[in-house]
C-alpha cells in the first residue's frame, strides 16, 4: 500500500511564501512523474506544476516563475516552494505521483492541504 502525505500549507499574506512538501511512502518500486494540483472554492481541480522522474518540469502558466517544484528521488519526496503568492492561489493542494508498486502502475493522491493568501 501506497501513501501520500501532504504537508506545508498555511495562512500567508499576500506576496509571501510557502513550501509544500509530499512524501511517499509504502512498498514503492519506482515513482515516475508526480505533480501538484489544487482545487480552490467552487472550482474544479486544476493541474499546477509536474516533474518527471529525470526532473523535467511543466507549470500552468498563472504560476509560471512564482512556484518551483522539485523532487528528491532518494527520498520519494516532492516539493513546491510558492512565492509572490496572490489570493487567487488560495486552495487545497494535492500530491498526485504515478508508482510502480509490486510490478503495477498506479495512480495516487494526497489527502489536500490547505493555502489560504489573504490580501
Amino acid at each position: 500500500q501506497v501513501h501520500l502525505v501532504e504537508s506545508g500549507g498555511g495562512l500567508v499574506q499576500a506576496g509571501g511564501s510557502l513550501r509544500l512538501s509530499c512524501a511517499a511512502s509504502g512498498n514503492i518500486f519506482s515513482i515516475n512523474s508526480m505533480g501538484w494540483y489544487r482545487q480552490g472554492p467552487g472550482k474544479q481541480r486544476e493541474l499546477v506544476a509536474t516533474i518527471t522522474s529525470d526532473s523535467t518540469t511543466n507549470y500552468v502558466d498563472s504560476v509560471k516563475g512564482r512556484f518551483t517544484i522539485s523532487r528528491a528521488n532518494g527520498e520519494n519526496t516532492m516539493y513546491l516552494e510558492m512565492n509572490s503568492l496572490k489570493p487567487e492561489d488560495t486552495s487545497i493542494y494535492y500530491c498526485n505521483a504515478n508508482i510502480i508498486v509490486s510490478g503495477v502502475f498506479g495512480r495516487y493522491w494526497g489527502q489536500g492541504t490547505q493555502v489560504t493568501v489573504s490580501s
